[in-house]
């Protein structure tokens, strides 16, 4: 039914009037008055299942003014607010993306996207597939077929399909027990457009693609993970973080949940949304404009095993989920330690109902160590400062899976994004005494298969302003030469990357990709100012060209691609990554061949884990550490943590000090007089 324009304005004029930044995170108030302006386009009766409603960013052509502007504290325009909504019409495949302009009471969008574009999955729908499956009287014989002890309590994990799994049968009551140690050989196929079931595939567990009926499951002990179960160790002493002035960082609201971050020189704006979890805007050093935004922009995980229906496993969390709408409420003393600072996120629930998501960012501090140091031989004298870090994070849950993530500033003008991956293997079971070349067996009938985790990082740099290139750098020999007759010389060869591509790093030429502003130059050598990249290496995606997996995750094939800034292209691997075909993602842009020199830039940099299981990671893994570094490279005149203060016992009251250590200065030295000539300096006297 065609609505009204007077309807569509009553719905949203029903918001609550609000003065809030335009990169400030929807309001409740937003949320709903978008919501009942997306209702009012159909009849009351019509029930509509809403996916994301987050916030539709302004042009940046007019936010980067706007910014500019309100940081040097002076009058700013006043931009207009926008949601953009995803949404279902209820027990059908029709999925629509409409943008609302909250400000002018107008709905600007309302398309029904097409074939092979598919919301994200959400609560809602986890909990019908388990209700529909587990009710099911197919599944039900199935599960009959295992002849399982009275009292099994049957786990789905349902992420694109359906995977079956038990929890011990002799603790069944006990619902944090480990289901990933007691995998079934069923999986039911089931369709969200009607909610019903499809079939049920029966899962290979030798080592081909023969698959045999149910039959008995041969129970295996339990593998738990949590303490009650562990001999924990009597000989660990507390280790308190303690700061007894407080935080160093100062923070001030952007609008309902948005904040403002100020810490040793850096200025920063975090934002939330239910696709990326956190996001910086309008990132600063010292006054001077860094990046525009930098987010997580996906994540891929395709597995190995070639067999179906295992071929179909490849996870995109956030693409598939949303790094906001998995987001944990982090404990204080355990997520993160010392002087806290939290954030709440706010997205949509199902039914288009604002959602707050308690504590989704925790904001503090921690020591890294050393940042610099120097001892004078000759005198023994130690100058010295302690690297201070301020971390942004978060943490998410994917069904099996933790990613903790989270964006590190320190005190030398740098900037890290780290992933630590933790949680559970995905498992399925293996027949006893089988062993198979793409999976690691990590507990009897349970095999993990093989799998990357492939990351990709968004980076909208604004390096000393707009006009930005990426270059790279690469040492290379000299030849033999008169110049070089010892053969050991080499120089750095700066080359630039002229259209949009995908490049790829070369560790024996120590490739390095910089983002340069050439308008900018540093006083003291007159290079342009820049920023590097330092990313670890990863294996591109090993599924072949023409697999869905390499069609999908369009940025897995590159270590970085580089595109010309365009509003609204967001997301490496496309706006919907469910059941997605490909051809929307950064590798499509990239195949404009635009210019990308000295102009408004994108940088999408990849890395990632090859995850070949081991015994260890099971029942739960260590975590797996990555870090990509944003370092300035002739950006300052000087190390910019000389004005740190020295790191001092009064200051930091370890409760014990190791000896000065002194070498032996030589017995020598020479002084030079005021004719130029050197003289033997005087001996110094040893009492």
């Amino acid at each position: 039914m065609a609505p009204e324009l007077d309807q569509i304005n009553a719905a949203l004029r029903s918001m609550t009037e609000l003065d809030v930044h335009p990169l400030a995170p929807l309001t409740a108030a937003e949320i709903t008055a978008s919501r009942n302006a997306i209702q009012s386009l159909y009849d009351a009766g019509k029930g509509l299942l809403f996916k994301q409603i987050t916030l539709q960013e302004p042009r940046k052509e007019l936010l980067s003014q706007y910014l500019d502007s309100d940081f040097a504290g002076q009058p700013v325009q006043k931009l207009d607010r926008r949601a953009c909504v995803n949404y279902y019409i209820r027990n059908t495949n029709k999925f629509h993306e409409a943008i609302v302009n909250l400000t002018q009471c107008r709905m600007e969008q309302n398309l029904r996207l097409g074939l092979n574009q598919h919301g994200n999955v959400d609560a809602e729908e986890i909990v019908a597939v388990e209700k529909v499956v587990l009710e099911h009287e197919d599944v039900k014989a199935e599960i009959a077929k295992l002849k399982l002890p009275e009292g099994s309590v049957i786990i789905c994990d349902p992420w694109t399909y359906v995977y079956m799994y038990m929890r011990d049968p002799t603790n069944s009551t006990f619902e944090d027990s480990n289901h990933y140690a007691l995998p079934l050989p069923i999986s039911p196929v089931y369709s969200a457009a009607d909610a019903k079931l499809v079939r049920i595939d029966i899962v290979p567990t030798g080592n081909d693609h023969s698959v045999k009926p149910v039959t008995p499951y041969g129970l295996k002990p339990p593998n738990e993970y949590t303490s009650e179960h562990q001999e924990l160790r009597m000989d660990l002493k507390p280790l308190n973080v303690v700061q007894p002035e407080g935080a160093s960082f100062k923070f001030r609201k952007m609008g309902e949940t948005g904040e403002i971050i100020e810490w040793q020189k850096w200025f920063f704006r975090i934002g939330f949304n239910a696709r990326e979890g956190t996001i910086l805007y309008d990132v600063r050093y010292d006054g001077r404009p860094l990046f525009y935004r930098l987010s997580l922009s996906d994540m891929s995980i395709p597995y190995a095993d070639p067999r179906h229906p295992f071929h179909k496993k490849s996870a995109f969390d956030l693409g598939d989920g949303g790094a906001g709408t998995l987001a944990n409420n982090l404990q204080l003393g355990c997520d993160c330690l010392g002087s806290i600072h939290y954030l709440d996120g706010l997205i949509c629930d199902s039914n288009g109902e604002p959602m707050r998501m308690p504590n989704a960012i925790c904001v503090h501090e921690q020591d890294a160590g050393l940042s610099w140091k120097h001892t004078n031989y000759r005198t023994g004298r130690a100058a010295l400062v302690r690297n201070r870090e301020l971390v942004v994070q978060s943490i998410i849950t994917a069904s099996n899976y933790e990613y903790v993530l989270a964006f590190v500033f320190n005190q030398a003008g740098e900037l890290h994004y780290e992933v630590r991956a933790t949680g559970i293997l995905s498992t399925q079971p293996i027949d006893d005494g089988v062993d198979v070349p793409w999976g690691t067996v990590v507990h009897p009938g349970v095999l993990a298969a093989h799998h990357q985790h492939i990351f990709s990082l968004r980076i909208d740099p604004m390096i000393d302003g707009h006009s930005n290139r990426l270059v790279y750098d690469e040492a290379l020999p000299m030849p033999r030469s008169d110049f070089n007759p010892h053969g050991i010389g080499y120089y750095s060869q700066e080359t630039i990357v002229g259209t949009s591509c995908g490049l790829d790093a070369d560790y024996d030429t120590a490739r390095t990709f910089k983002i340069q502003n050439v308008a900018v130059r540093n006083p003291v050598n007159g290079k342009p100012v820049a920023y590097k990249i330092q990313a670890p290496p990863f294996q591109k995606m090993l599924a072949d060209k023409e697999s869905f997996n390499h069609r999908r995750a369009e940025f897995a094939d590159h270590d970085i691609y580089v595109v010309p800034h365009r509003d609204g292209e967001l997301y490496s691997a496309g706006q919907y990554t469910n059941q997605s075909r490909g051809g929307n993602g950064v590798r499509t842009w990239a195949k404009r061949t635009e210019n990308v020199v000295d102009t408004d830039i994108v940088l999408y940099v990849q890395f990632g884990l090859q995850h070949i299981p081991r015994a260890e990671d099971f029942p739960v893994m260590p975590s797996e550490v990555l870090r990509v570094a944003l370092k300035p490279v002739n950006f300052f005149d000087k190390n910019p943590a000389l004005d740190v203060p020295p790191s001092a016992q009064e200051f930091n009251r370890s409760t014990l000090v190791a000896g000065a250590h002194q070498q032996p200065a030589p017995e020598m030295e020479a002084l030079v007089g005021k004719g130029g000539e050197v003289h033997r300096a005087p001996e110094k006297s040893k009492l």
